[in-house]
């Protein structure tokens, strides 16, 4: 049987990707540019519209459907954008109808940690798994669930908002509030974390590598900014296996690029708040799709929600 081609989309609050894959889970091209989501939503769709009619044209297997990874929340189905706090102007975006009428192909839209669960499941680090989380940790923070062998989305879509937990009572303001774990353990959240705790020496948000490279040279104030975030990112990580007691908790994003000076240390934290019999029954792993996650989760809705994956 040929292999059947699908558009993905990956929308982020930094960067966007389009994707040429096929129905068996493969990357055949790839394109990105960043978001810049500030422009606001008409000018970032262009550059959508723009990036995905150029993957159209050069596709080597004709394309049966347009699939997209986006940040939540969002009502799944419908494929509207419910102004996700990364995407700033997204409010109402009927995303699902706009690609429909712009490309004339099925359109199917899952938000990002639903997709980067469903794509560990299928061909990662969570395979054979029957109950997973996996945790999106890059510009926000949010995770996708696998519970009792299906993906798990919540009455109203927001099953997985992990990142709107208060996990202190004052702390970075993400999310919508202060104290988010959304502000402790977020690529923007321990950037603007360091710049509260040392404002004079960061003036402007420090990137992750800057901050990483920082820790790991042995820099105190690196050290400090990763030892508050990852005292919160252990107590979350007991909080979700306290109530789902999964299998795997499968990290994403700045959890597979930073085991070192923040997973490690919040493991410790993890096992010392969560109950014993959790976490004995969960491991926590980096993502096994490595970087080429999110490539790979940007087909996933079309394999969920259109039947799509071919699996022999």
């Amino acid at each position: 049987m040929n292999p059947r081609g699908i558009i993905g989309l990956d929308v982020g609050g930094t960067k966007i990707a389009v994707v040429e894959g096929t129905d068996d889970g493969r990357i055949i091209r790839r394109m990105q540019f960043p978001t810049v989501p500030e422009r606001g939503f008409d000018a970032v769709f262009d550059d959508i519209t723009t990036g995905v009619a150029g993957i159209v044209a050069s596709a080597t297997h004709k394309p049966v459907a347009l699939s997209v990874s986006v940040g939540g929340p969002l009502n799944v189905l419908q494929g509207l954008v419910l102004s996700p706090p990364n995407l700033p102007g997204w409010d109402q975006i009927p995303l699902k109808k706009l690609l429909t009428d712009r490309f004339a192909l099925p359109v199917y839209i899952e938000h990002d940690g639903n997709a980067g669960a469903l794509a560990e499941w299928y061909f990662g680090a969570g395979r054979g798994a029957k109950n997973l989380v996996f945790l999106t940790m890059g510009t926000g923070f949010g995770a996708g669930l696998i519970l009792d062998g299906r993906l798990y989305r919540g009455t109203t879509d927001v099953a997985g908002e992990a990142g709107h937990i208060r996990i202190a009572d004052d702390g970075p303001d993400c999310y919508g509030k202060p104290g988010s774990l959304e502000g402790y353990a977020s690529g923007t959240g321990i950037a603007r974390l360091a710049q509260s705790l040392y404002p004079a020496r960061w003036t402007s948000r420090p990137g992750m590598t800057e901050l990483a490279a920082a820790a790991r040279a042995g820099d105190a104030d690196a050290l400090h900014v990763f030892s508050v975030a990852a005292r919160s990112l252990g107590r979350g990580l007991a909080i979700i296996a306290d109530m789902l007691n999964p299998e795997r908790i499968i990290m994403g994003g700045l959890g597979m690029r930073l085991m070192d000076v923040l997973v490690a240390p919040a493991l410790e934290v993890f096992r010392n708040e969560a109950l014993p019999r959790a976490v004995e029954a969960c491991s926590i792993v980096p993502a096994s799709l490595g970087e080429s996650i999110g490539d790979i989760a940007s087909l996933c809705a079309a394999f969920d929600q259109g039947q799509l994956l071919r699996t022999s």
